[in-house]
């Protein structure tokens, strides 16, 4: 199933502000906090102080809770999520993206964006039952997360990393 653009995007960023938890920690300074907002295009309020990046880091648990839950625990944590910060669906476009959702307004804090546009994507797959689209990465040493966009449904790694280093270690075993 092809997704929304708004949707793909905030899967992407939430799949990664949860993998930023996984040893290394990759987002322990408001810098890096402040590439993340740049690189998933966020818009709106963005403080980029040590407050919002504590808020933001405390977001990556309950995400990679809704993000790896069954499909009824993830309607019930999707429903508590809008629900705790009143999201209210809109229609918007800016800059060079067409129509998409935004269910905050822009001066919402970004740990609430956040929290909510992860929610209105998780919509999205829950309606599909598409949840198999989340899962944890086929290395047995690594905890983070895949989000599997493709055709096929092929991405069992969260990184190029993880599928080197598991293409390496298959590659030495079939050599002995």
């Amino acid at each position: 199933m092809v997704f929304a653009h708004d949707t793909e995007a905030a899967l992407l960023a939430a799949v990664e502000l949860v993998n930023s938890a996984e040893d290394p920690d990759t987002l322990t300074e408001t810098a890096q906090l402040a590439e993340f907002f740049e690189r998933h295009v966020y818009t709106g309020a963005h403080t980029g102080d040590a407050a919002e990046l504590t808020a933001v880091r405390a977001l990556r648990a309950p995400l990679r809770a809704m993000l790896t839950s069954d499909r009824d625990t993830a309607v019930t944590l999707v429903n508590e999520t809008l629900a705790g910060h009143r999201a209210v669906p809109q229609l918007v476009r800016h800059g060079d993206v067409d129509y998409h959702v935004h269910a905050v307004p822009p001066q919402a804090p970004l740990p609430v964006r956040i929290a909510v546009e992860t929610a209105m994507a998780m919509i999205d797959l829950i309606r599909a039952d598409d949840l198999s689209r989340l899962s944890i990465c086929a290395d047995a040493d690594c905890a983070g997360l895949v989000l599997d966009l493709s055709r096929n449904r092929s991405r069992r790694y969260c990184s190029t990393a993880c599928g080197n280093r598991n293409a390496v270690a298959a590659y030495r075993a079939r050599q002995k």
